[in-house]
């Protein structure tokens, strides 16, 4: 692991928030969208904002790392964490962390993380 910038992650990551700012503002009225498939992108912002700054070698550990990271913030949210934190409803850090727990989340994460998986193998042999 080593600190590395790579604007080629970096610019991907933001076209990714975009994505998610845009899901969660104007296409929130879509279940399926809302629900799910911001899930599956969460997963693949984060591997982005990771590799703009950091060259790891090792694609499938940090997937893995993600998804690990992913699934302890959602069970966090079992516990209400951001209450808990002092995190008001509606507050960005409230929205960012999230409220509810849900097992459906950590299938989404999943299958955002395995979508990785496939994108990295593919992109290593070039």
């Amino acid at each position: 692991m080593k600190f590395k910038f790579t604007l080629k992650y970096f610019l991907l990551a933001i076209v990714i928030l975009f994505i998610e700012v845009l899901i969660a503002t104007k296409l929130k009225d879509i279940f399926f969208v809302r629900a799910y498939l911001g899930d599956v992108i969460v997963v693949m912002l984060i591997y982005t904002f990771i590799k703009s700054f950091i060259k790891i070698n090792n694609n499938q550990k940090l997937i893995l790392g993600i998804f690990i990271f992913s699934c302890l913030i959602e069970f966090a949210q079992y516990f209400n964490i951001a209450e808990k934190l002092g995190f008001q409803p509606g507050s960005l850090m409230y929205i960012v962390i999230g409220n509810s727990f849900s097992w459906i989340d950590i299938l989404c994460y999943a299958v955002g993380c395995l979508l990785l998986s496939l994108f990295a193998g593919f992109t290593s042999r070039k």
